[in-house]
C-alpha cells in the first residue's frame, strides 16, 4: 500500500489552531494521524521517573488527523491534493491533482 503523504513531506495545516502554517511530517501515528514538526504543540505535565529524565512542564508536538493536512505544492505556493497513478514503467507514482506533475521521482 502506498501512502499519499510520506515522512519529510512539507504540509499545510487546513484546520485547527495552527491553520495556515507549514511544516514537515516527522512521523505517523497509526494509519490516520501525523506529527508535524513545531506544529500543534501542547504542554504535558511529566512526572519525574529515573534521575536525569526530563520532568515538569514539557512542550511537545501532538498528532493531527491526516484530513487536516494537505501537501504543499512549491510550484503554485498553495496546498494541493495528491493522486496516485501508474507510470509507463508500471510503478505507482504520486502526483499533484491541480497540475498533474509527479511529486517525486524514485
Amino acid at each position: 500500500m502506498m501512502r499519499r503523504l510520506r515522512k519529510d513531506d512539507t504540509v499545510v495545516i487546513l484546520a485547527g489552531k495552527d491553520k495556515g502554517q507549514q511544516g514537515d511530517i516527522v512521523r505517523f501515528v497509526g494509519h490516520d494521524r501525523v506529527v508535524v514538526g513545531n506544529i500543534n504543540t501542547v504542554v504535558k505535565h511529566q512526572k519525574q521517573g529515573k534521575p536525569g529524565e526530563r520532568h515538569g512542564l514539557i512542550e511537545k508536538e501532538a498528532a493531527l488527523h491526516i484530513s487536516n493536512v494537505a501537501i504543499f505544492n512549491h510550484h503554485t505556493e498553495k496546498a494541493d491534493k495528491v493522486g496516485l497513478r501508474t507510470d509507463e514503467d508500471g510503478k505507482k507514482v504520486r502526483f499533484f491533482r491541480s497540475s498533474g506533475t509527479v511529486i517525486d521521482e524514485e
